[in-house]
């Protein structure tokens, strides 16, 4: 009978680990109504892009943050540009490699409240295979039954090996690269 002790503690451990994830609202995200777009600078000119294809899953109390959590996919072979020049070219192995890294992601460690209606997620953002912690700030705002989740942040390109021989060059296109999203969002209780 007493093997049948620990056997039983790991099953209720496990059990109530459970219980809190199963609980958290997980919203419904509106592909057609979201965004994700990015903008970098080739030779001090801004060069727009989005990203036409990413899918989330949210489950967050705004209420109970803490409790909450966010995974992102990006399939990194929708990059546009709105240029067949630049779009032909995004997804080679210098950029994106969207053969070999077909999909982007995000996954929260921590959401905690930052005001009313703010909150900043903290997890790892990974690109090319190279993950970098991140914390984004997201602004939430309730209409009737939906919710948007919008906000902003910057990446450094070099540091997920996107823009890889000559293009390490910041001198001719900037390091920097400003992500900005909007998700919109069916099924998170109010704030």
């Amino acid at each position: 009978m007493r093997p049948l002790l620990p056997f039983s503690l790991s099953l209720a451990a496990l059990v109530a680990a459970a219980v809190p994830a199963i609980a958290q609202p997980v919203a419904q995200l509106l592909p057609a109504q979201s965004q994700i777009q990015f903008t970098t600078k080739q030779m001090g000119v801004p060069v727009e892009g989005r990203f036409g294809k990413f899918s989330a899953a949210i489950a967050l109390d705004p209420r109970k943050p803490a409790t909450g959590s966010v995974t992102l996919t990006i399939d990194t072979a929708s990059a546009r540009f709105g240029s067949a020049e630049l779009d032909g070219e995004v997804g080679k192995p210098e950029w994106l490699a969207a053969a070999r890294f077909p999909q982007a992601s995000f996954k929260s460690s921590a959401i905690k409240a930052a005001g009313a209606g703010r909150f900043e997620v903290t997890g790892k953002l990974t690109i090319k295979g190279a993950s970098h912690d991140l914390v984004v700030p997201v602004q939430l705002a309730q209409s009737g039954a939906n919710t948007t989740a919008s906000g902003s942040f910057t990446i450094k390109r070099l540091d997920f090996r996107v823009g890889e021989g000559e293009w390490t060059d910041t001198s001719m296109l900037a390091n920097d690269v400003a992500v900005r999203f909007k998700f919109a969002l069916a099924g998170l209780p109010p704030l």
